[in-house]
């Protein structure tokens, strides 16, 4: 179609050029004019046919680029494509890790403060503590003079009526109970004389339940001795001590040389 017009675009102007020269050539006859006009004729079908053949090589080759830049196009958006979808994967692992890691981080940062709390919490109440142990009075009692000698009764107390000692007030002289201030371990001790050709058995109590014990006799003479424990005592529980047998041979002695004793002192908390 474009050749055809384009060859009948091409006649029309050679004929019009041929109307214009004509007036210049001389006048031949009718066979050469109409040899001239075929002649002119080919040569300008010659000049279109090449013209034409020109135009398709042309058309041919932007067909065949315009092919290749698509192709190239296509190429450089496939490859765009795949970088943008590898980056963007890349991205998203990063991402991920990165999120892991901080969800890792807070995880171990709060269980460390919880850690760091807890011991700070653990190392004030130790701190309370100890100063609340400096700011304890010390507890020691010591207390002697008996204020009966005969052991007529079992489980009779022994009332130690006087003291040289009672830090804490913890030992009462009208009872001869011992009443801990504080809980702690403590350590007691108790000292008896026996009248000559007499028994004695004093035995040291917790809360009524005897801890220590000591049996001796007064042979031809007044005889000592003593006994003791160490043991923890909550605060208010009592400590006394008592006879653990009765009868008529049953008694102690006290002199100047011969005192009954009952001592106690708070080791520790």
């Amino acid at each position: 179609m474009r050749f055809s017009l384009l060859f009948s675009f091409v006649i029309v102007v050679g004929l019009c050029s041929y109307k214009f020269s004509e007036a210049r050539e001389p006048v031949c006859s009718k066979f050469a004019y109409e040899e001239q006009l075929l002649e002119k004729m080919i040569r300008t079908e010659i000049k279109v046919e090449t013209m034409v053949n020109e135009f398709k090589k042309t058309e041919d080759n932007v067909i065949s680029t315009l092919g290749d830049i698509k192709q190239t196009v296509a190429d450089f958006t496939d490859m765009f494509a795949d970088m943008r979808g590898n980056i963007t994967d890349e991205m998203l692992k990063r991402g991920d890790e990165i999120k892991r890691r901080e969800e890792s981080f807070k995880t171990s940062f709060e269980e460390t403060r919880k850690n760091l709390t807890s011991d700070i919490e653990a190392e004030k109440e130790k701190l309370f503590q100890l100063q609340g142990k400096l700011e304890q009075p010390p507890i020691a009692f010591y207390a002697h003079h008996l204020k009966d000698l005969v052991l007529d009764s079992t489980n009779e107390i022994l009332i130690f009526e006087k003291t040289f000692t009672n830090e804490g007030t913890g030992y009462d002289t009208s009872t001869g109970l011992f009443t801990a201030p504080v809980r702690g371990l403590y350590q007691f001790d108790v000292h008896t004389c026996t009248l000559n050709d007499k028994y004695a058995n004093p035995g040291l109590v917790l809360e009524g339940n005897i801890i220590a014990a000591h049996a001796h006799y007064g042979d031809a003479i007044h005889s000592c001795g003593s006994f003791g424990a160490i043991i923890r005592v909550r605060s208010g529980e009592k400590v006394w001590v008592k006879s653990t047998s009765s009868g008529s041979n049953r008694q102690l002695y006290q002199g100047y040389h011969w005192m009954n004793t009952f001592s106690g002192v708070l080791v520790s908390y």
